[in-house]
C-alpha cells in the first residue's frame, strides 16, 4: 500500500519532461533515506515520471493525479510519460532491484550531470555524494546509435523480452612496443595480383621480426616468398620497401572494395604507427586482429583486440554490436569499433558488464 501519500503530475518545465510532486514526509522516506527526487520546499520533493512509476510499482505511493484523476501503476505506464519511458522504467528498475541509487542525468537532479540518460551512483552512495559509478544509456533493441552519440560509461540495451544487457563504452588507446623498423637495402621486387601482392626475396625479417605477410611457401620455409594484403603492401610501398608505388596499389585497394579501402588504411598505418601489429580479422569477422607486443613470430602471444572500421557517421544497430562484443569475449579478446573521419581516428571499446 501507499501510506496514503500521492503524487501531482505537474506540467513541462525547462529542464524536466513533466515531474511529479510529492508532499506529506515525502523527503525524508523517499529522497533522504532512498534517493528519489530532488527537494523542493519544505519536506516536499519532485520525481521524475520514472521514479514517480517505481514508487508506485512498488506501492509506497497510492496513486499519481493527472489532470484530476488518480493513476495507479497500470493506468500511469500506459501513459508513456517521456520518449522511451518503458525500457528506461525497466532499467531503472533492474538497477534499484540490484541496490543501485540512480536518478535522471539532468538538472536539478544533478548540478553537473553527464550525457546520458541516468547517473548510477556507488552501492551506498545517493545523490547528495558526489560520486557517480556509471554514466548511464538506454536504448531498446531496434533503436539505431548514431556513432556520434557515443560516450564514455554504460550502455544498456533491453530487448523485446524486457531482457537487460550491460555494456561498458569506453575511448580505446591503443598502444604497442611492436618494431616497424624497413630493412635499408629494398626496395623489393613484388608483383601486384588480383587482390594481394607478392614479395619476391625479401629479409627474413620482414615476417618473422615484424610480422608481414604470410610465407608463400607455408609453414616450412628458408627464406620465404611473402603474399602481402593490399593494405600491407601499399604501407611497405609508402617506405620505399616495396618496388612497386603507393599509388598503385592503393589504386587497385580502392578498385577492390571502394572507400573501405582508404579507411581501413588509415586504421591500419595508425596502429602500425602506434607500436601495434594488425593482422586480418576475417576469421572473427572484424577487420583486423592486433598485436601489442610482437617481438618474433615465433613467439607470437594471443591477439589482444579484435577492430571493426567504419566510418565516423556509421550508424550502430544494438543487435549487431551485442554479436561483436559476445564474438570477441568468446574468443577472449575485445571489439574496437575505428571510426575514420578523414585523418582523425576514434577508438571505442565494448564489454559485456555486470552491475
Amino acid at each position: 500500500m501507499g501510506h496514503g501519500l500521492e503524487g501531482r503530475f505537474v506540467s513541462t518545465d525547462a529542464h524536466t519532461d513533466g515531474v511529479v510532486h510529492v508532499a506529506g514526509d515525502a523527503r525524508q522516506r523517499f529522497h533522504d533515506a532512498r534517493g528519489y527526487g530532488y527537494p523542493l520546499e519544505g519536506n516536499e520533493i519532485a520525481l521524475a515520471p520514472v521514479e514517480a512509476a517505481h514508487l508506485l510499482y512498488r506501492g509506497d505511493l497510492e496513486s499519481v493525479v493527472v489532470d484530476d484523476e488518480p493513476l495507479g501503476f497500470r493506468e500511469f505506464v500506459a501513459r508513456e510519460p517521456g520518449v522511451d519511458f518503458g525500457v528506461r522504467f525497466l532499467v531503472y528498475a533492474d538497477l534499484r532491484s540490484r541496490g543501485f541509487y540512480l536518478s535522471p542525468a539532468t538538472e536539478p537532479w544533478l548540478e553537473s550531470p553527464p550525457a546520458s540518460d541516468f547517473a548510477v551512483f556507488p552501492r551506498g552512495k545517493g545523490p547528495r555524494d558526489g560520486a557517480v559509478e556509471y554514466a548511464l544509456r538506454v536504448v531498446g533493441e531496434r533503436t539505431d546509435l548514431p556513432a556520434g552519440d557515443l560516450r564514455e560509461g554504460v550502455l544498456a540495451v533491453v530487448d523485446e523480452e524486457g531482457e537487460i544487457t550491460y555494456f561498458a563504452v569506453s575511448r580505446e588507446e591503443i598502444t604497442g612496443t611492436s618494431d616497424d623498423s624497413f630493412p635499408a637495402d629494398g626496395p623489393f621486387e613484388a608483383d601486384l595480383l588480383a587482390d594481394r601482392v607478392v614479395v619476391w626475396e625479401p629479409p627474413l625479417a620482414l615476417y618473422e621480426r615484424t610480422f608481414y605477410g604470410q610465407p608463400l611457401e607455408g609453414r616450412e620455409y628458408d627464406d620465404p616468398t611473402l603474399q602481402c594484403s593490399l593494405l600491407e603492401a601499399a604501407h611497405l610501398a609508402e617506405a620505399g620497401v616495396l618496388d612497386l608505388s603507393v599509388e598503385t596499389v592503393s589504386e587497385r585497394g580502392r578498385a577492390v572494395e571502394g572507400a573501405r579501402f582508404e579507411r581501413r588504411l588509415a586504421v591500419y598505418t595508425a596502429l602500425r604507427e602506434s607500436g601495434v601489429v594488425p593482422k586480418t580479422g576475417y576469421k572473427f569477422g572484424a577487420d583486423f586482429r592486433t598485436y601489442a607486443d610482437v617481438e618474433s613470430v615465433e613467439n607470437l602471444g594471443h591477439s589482444e583486440f579484435l577492430v571493426r572500421v567504419h566510418p565516423a557517421e556509421y550508424v550502430f544497430e544494438p543487435r549487431a554490436l551485442a554479436l561483436d562484443v559476445r564474438l570477441a569475449h568468446g574468443v577472449r579478446k575485445t571489439i574496437v569499433f575505428a571510426l575514420v573521419d578523414g585523418e582523425e581516428i576514434e577508438w571505442w571499446s565494448l564489454e559485456r558488464l555486470t552491475p
